[in-house]
Protein backbone atom coordinates (compact mmCIF):
# COMPACT_ATOMS: atom_id res chain seq x y z
CA UNK A 1 0.00 0.00 0.00
CA UNK A 2 2.81 2.42 0.83
CA UNK A 3 4.36 1.78 -2.58
CA UNK A 4 1.03 2.25 -4.31
CA UNK A 5 0.54 5.59 -2.54
CA UNK A 6 4.15 6.72 -3.19
CA UNK A 7 4.86 7.20 0.52
CA UNK A 8 7.03 5.35 3.04
CA UNK A 9 5.71 2.76 5.46
CA UNK A 10 6.17 4.98 8.51
CA UNK A 11 3.80 7.58 7.11
CA UNK A 12 1.31 4.91 6.08
CA UNK A 13 1.17 3.67 9.69
CA UNK A 14 1.44 6.98 11.55
CA UNK A 15 -0.39 9.36 9.23
CA UNK A 16 -2.33 7.41 6.59
CA UNK A 17 -3.67 9.59 3.78
CA UNK A 18 -7.39 9.79 3.14
CA UNK A 19 -9.05 8.95 -0.13
CA UNK A 20 -9.71 5.89 -2.25
CA UNK A 21 -7.37 2.96 -2.55
CA UNK A 22 -5.50 3.41 -5.85
CA UNK A 23 -6.09 0.87 -8.63
CA UNK A 24 -2.34 0.28 -8.68
CA UNK A 25 -2.59 -1.36 -5.26
CA UNK A 26 -4.96 -4.08 -6.50
CA UNK A 27 -2.74 -4.73 -9.50
CA UNK A 28 0.20 -5.23 -7.13
CA UNK A 29 -1.88 -7.57 -4.96
CA UNK A 30 -2.66 -9.71 -8.00
CA UNK A 31 1.03 -9.92 -8.85
CA UNK A 32 1.76 -11.08 -5.32
CA UNK A 33 -1.11 -13.57 -5.45
CA UNK A 34 0.57 -15.07 -8.52
CA UNK A 35 3.72 -15.64 -6.48
CA UNK A 36 5.87 -12.75 -7.72
CA UNK A 37 8.38 -11.73 -5.01
CA UNK A 38 7.46 -8.60 -3.09
CA UNK A 39 10.90 -7.11 -3.83
CA UNK A 40 10.16 -7.20 -7.56
CA UNK A 41 6.76 -5.62 -7.04
CA UNK A 42 8.08 -2.81 -4.85
CA UNK A 43 11.33 -2.55 -6.82
CA UNK A 44 13.54 -2.41 -3.76
CA UNK A 45 15.02 -4.47 -0.96
CA UNK A 46 16.82 -3.45 2.23
CA UNK A 47 20.18 -5.11 2.91
CA UNK A 48 22.38 -4.40 5.92
CA UNK A 49 22.41 -0.59 6.10
CA UNK A 50 21.52 0.23 2.48
CA UNK A 51 18.47 -0.09 0.25
CA UNK A 52 18.88 -1.60 -3.19
CA UNK A 53 16.73 -1.26 -6.26
CA UNK A 54 15.99 -4.70 -7.72
CA UNK A 55 13.82 -6.20 -10.42
CA UNK A 56 13.34 -9.21 -12.67
CA UNK A 57 16.64 -10.65 -13.83
CA UNK A 58 18.57 -10.13 -10.58
CA UNK A 59 18.82 -12.22 -7.43
CA UNK A 60 16.92 -10.69 -4.53
CA UNK A 61 19.23 -10.00 -1.55
CA UNK A 62 18.53 -12.25 1.45
CA UNK A 63 19.06 -11.51 5.15
CA UNK A 64 21.13 -14.72 5.37
CA UNK A 65 23.78 -13.08 3.17
CA UNK A 66 24.32 -10.34 5.76
CA UNK A 67 26.51 -12.78 7.69
CA UNK A 68 29.25 -12.11 5.10
CA UNK A 69 29.27 -8.42 6.03
CA UNK A 70 29.12 -9.20 9.76
CA UNK A 71 32.15 -11.51 9.65
CA UNK A 72 34.08 -8.94 7.60
CA UNK A 73 33.41 -6.34 10.29
CA UNK A 74 34.76 -8.74 12.91
CA UNK A 75 37.82 -9.57 10.83
CA UNK A 76 38.84 -5.94 10.33
CA UNK A 77 37.86 -4.70 13.80
CA UNK A 78 40.52 -2.43 15.24
CA UNK A 79 42.00 -1.65 11.83
CA UNK A 80 41.29 0.97 9.19
CA UNK A 81 39.44 -1.74 7.26
CA UNK A 82 39.98 -3.21 3.80
CA UNK A 83 41.36 -0.97 1.08
CA UNK A 84 40.42 -3.13 -1.91
CA UNK A 85 37.20 -5.16 -2.05
CA UNK A 86 36.13 -7.74 -4.63
CA UNK A 87 32.56 -8.99 -5.00
CA UNK A 88 32.27 -11.99 -7.30
CA UNK A 89 28.74 -12.43 -8.61
CA UNK A 90 27.72 -8.99 -7.40
CA UNK A 91 24.16 -9.05 -8.77
CA UNK A 92 22.57 -5.67 -8.01
CA UNK A 93 25.72 -4.72 -6.07
CA UNK A 94 24.50 -6.24 -2.81
CA UNK A 95 27.69 -7.16 -0.95
CA UNK A 96 30.01 -4.70 -2.68
CA UNK A 97 27.92 -1.61 -1.97
CA UNK A 98 27.15 -2.62 1.61
CA UNK A 99 30.90 -3.01 2.24
CA UNK A 100 31.84 0.26 0.53
CA UNK A 101 29.23 2.05 2.62
CA UNK A 102 30.86 0.67 5.78
CA UNK A 103 34.45 1.53 4.80
CA UNK A 104 34.62 4.98 3.18
CA UNK A 105 38.33 4.58 2.45
CA UNK A 106 37.86 1.46 0.35
CA UNK A 107 37.46 0.96 -3.37
CA UNK A 108 35.83 -2.09 -4.90
CA UNK A 109 35.26 -4.19 -7.96
CA UNK A 110 32.02 -6.02 -8.66
CA UNK A 111 31.96 -8.80 -11.26
CA UNK A 112 28.96 -10.51 -12.77
CA UNK A 113 28.21 -12.48 -15.91
CA UNK A 114 24.84 -10.74 -16.29
CA UNK A 115 24.79 -7.31 -17.91
CA UNK A 116 21.25 -6.85 -16.63
CA UNK A 117 22.40 -7.40 -13.04
CA UNK A 118 25.28 -4.96 -13.53
CA UNK A 119 22.89 -2.30 -14.80
CA UNK A 120 21.07 -2.52 -11.46
CA UNK A 121 24.41 -2.44 -9.63
CA UNK A 122 25.47 0.70 -11.50
CA UNK A 123 22.17 2.40 -10.76
CA UNK A 124 22.41 1.48 -7.06
CA UNK A 125 26.00 2.74 -6.86
CA UNK A 126 24.95 6.11 -8.31
CA UNK A 127 21.93 6.45 -6.04
CA UNK A 128 23.97 5.61 -2.92
CA UNK A 129 26.78 8.01 -3.86
CA UNK A 130 29.27 5.14 -4.16
CA UNK A 131 29.88 5.27 -7.92
CA UNK A 132 33.34 6.93 -7.67
CA UNK A 133 34.62 4.01 -5.55
CA UNK A 134 32.83 1.12 -7.27
CA UNK A 135 33.99 -0.38 -10.55
CA UNK A 136 31.77 -2.94 -12.28
CA UNK A 137 32.89 -5.52 -14.79
CA UNK A 138 31.27 -8.22 -16.91
CA UNK A 139 33.16 -11.40 -16.24
CA UNK A 140 33.18 -15.10 -15.46
CA UNK A 141 34.16 -15.04 -11.80
CA UNK A 142 37.74 -13.75 -11.50
CA UNK A 143 39.02 -14.60 -14.95
CA UNK A 144 41.27 -11.80 -16.19
CA UNK A 145 41.70 -10.21 -12.75
CA UNK A 146 45.31 -10.03 -11.59
CA UNK A 147 45.34 -7.69 -8.57
CA UNK A 148 44.94 -8.79 -4.95
CA UNK A 149 42.19 -7.76 -2.54
CA UNK A 150 41.93 -7.38 1.22
CA UNK A 151 38.31 -8.54 1.26
CA UNK A 152 36.68 -10.94 -1.18
CA UNK A 153 32.92 -11.45 -0.95
CA UNK A 154 31.00 -14.02 -2.94
CA UNK A 155 27.45 -15.34 -2.95
CA UNK A 156 27.59 -17.88 -5.79
CA UNK A 157 24.75 -20.07 -7.02
CA UNK A 158 24.73 -23.15 -4.79
CA UNK A 159 21.29 -24.72 -5.08
CA UNK A 160 21.20 -28.26 -6.47
CA UNK A 161 19.17 -28.46 -9.66
CA UNK A 162 16.80 -31.01 -8.11
CA UNK A 163 16.15 -28.96 -4.95
CA UNK A 164 12.68 -27.68 -4.14
CA UNK A 165 12.47 -23.99 -3.39
CA UNK A 166 9.78 -21.80 -1.92
CA UNK A 167 6.99 -20.50 -4.12
CA UNK A 168 8.03 -17.68 -6.41
CA UNK A 169 11.79 -18.30 -6.26
CA UNK A 170 12.52 -20.58 -9.22
CA UNK A 171 9.49 -19.18 -11.06
CA UNK A 172 10.74 -15.57 -11.01
CA UNK A 173 14.40 -15.27 -10.01
CA UNK A 174 17.23 -15.94 -12.49
CA UNK A 175 18.20 -19.61 -12.54
CA UNK A 176 21.85 -18.81 -13.26
CA UNK A 177 22.04 -17.04 -9.89
CA UNK A 178 20.41 -19.93 -8.03
CA UNK A 179 21.35 -23.32 -9.45
CA UNK A 180 24.80 -24.89 -9.77
CA UNK A 181 24.69 -28.46 -11.04
CA UNK A 182 23.14 -31.51 -9.39
CA UNK A 183 25.31 -31.15 -6.27
CA UNK A 184 25.24 -27.36 -6.14
CA UNK A 185 29.05 -27.23 -6.13
CA UNK A 186 29.93 -26.16 -9.68
CA UNK A 187 30.63 -22.52 -8.81
CA UNK A 188 32.93 -23.46 -5.93
CA UNK A 189 34.99 -25.65 -8.24
CA UNK A 190 35.47 -22.65 -10.52
CA UNK A 191 36.37 -20.37 -7.60
CA UNK A 192 38.81 -22.75 -5.89
CA UNK A 193 41.86 -22.18 -8.12
CA UNK A 194 41.25 -18.43 -8.30
CA UNK A 195 40.96 -17.37 -4.66
CA UNK A 196 44.60 -17.96 -3.55
CA UNK A 197 45.99 -15.59 -6.18
CA UNK A 198 43.39 -12.92 -5.36
CA UNK A 199 43.53 -12.74 -1.56
CA UNK A 200 46.01 -10.38 0.07
CA UNK A 201 47.96 -11.55 3.11
CA UNK A 202 45.97 -10.71 6.23
CA UNK A 203 42.80 -10.50 4.16
CA UNK A 204 39.53 -12.42 4.26
CA UNK A 205 37.49 -14.25 1.64
CA UNK A 206 33.88 -14.82 2.76
CA UNK A 207 31.93 -17.21 0.54
CA UNK A 208 28.26 -18.03 1.09
CA UNK A 209 27.28 -21.72 1.22
CA UNK A 210 24.20 -23.86 1.57
CA UNK A 211 23.49 -24.97 5.13
CA UNK A 212 24.65 -28.55 4.43
CA UNK A 213 27.62 -27.79 2.16
CA UNK A 214 30.40 -26.76 4.57
CA UNK A 215 32.50 -29.98 4.43
CA UNK A 216 32.23 -30.30 0.64
CA UNK A 217 33.02 -26.64 -0.05
CA UNK A 218 35.90 -26.61 2.43
CA UNK A 219 37.49 -29.56 0.62
CA UNK A 220 37.32 -27.55 -2.61
CA UNK A 221 38.45 -24.11 -1.36
CA UNK A 222 41.09 -25.09 1.23
CA UNK A 223 44.13 -25.12 -1.04
CA UNK A 224 47.45 -23.40 -1.73
CA UNK A 225 47.82 -22.15 1.85
CA UNK A 226 44.24 -21.14 2.60
CA UNK A 227 42.43 -22.44 5.67
CA UNK A 228 38.75 -22.12 6.46
CA UNK A 229 36.22 -21.87 9.23
CA UNK A 230 32.43 -21.75 9.17
CA UNK A 231 30.19 -18.82 10.13
CA UNK A 232 26.54 -19.37 11.05
CA UNK A 233 23.59 -17.20 10.08
CA UNK A 234 21.03 -15.82 12.54
CA UNK A 235 19.19 -19.14 12.39
CA UNK A 236 22.35 -20.89 13.67
CA UNK A 237 22.84 -22.66 10.33
CA UNK A 238 26.19 -22.80 8.53
CA UNK A 239 26.03 -19.99 5.97
CA UNK A 240 29.55 -18.87 5.03
CA UNK A 241 33.00 -20.30 4.64
CA UNK A 242 35.71 -17.87 5.80
CA UNK A 243 39.09 -18.28 4.12
CA UNK A 244 42.34 -16.81 5.42
CA UNK A 245 46.02 -17.52 4.93
CA UNK A 246 47.62 -20.10 7.19
CA UNK A 247 50.10 -18.23 9.39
Amino acid sequence: MAKALHIDRDRLILDPPSGDVPDRFWQMVERRRAGEPLAYISGRRAFWNIELHVGPGVLIPRPDSEVLIAVALDHFEGTSGPKRILDLGTGPGTLLLAALDLWPGATGLGVDLSRQALSYAASNARRLGLEPRARLKVGNWAQGISQRFDLILCNPPYVATSAELGRGVAEFEPHEALFASEEGLEAYRALGPQLPRLLERGGLAAVEIGHDQAPAVASILERDGLSSRVANDLGARPRALLLTWVE
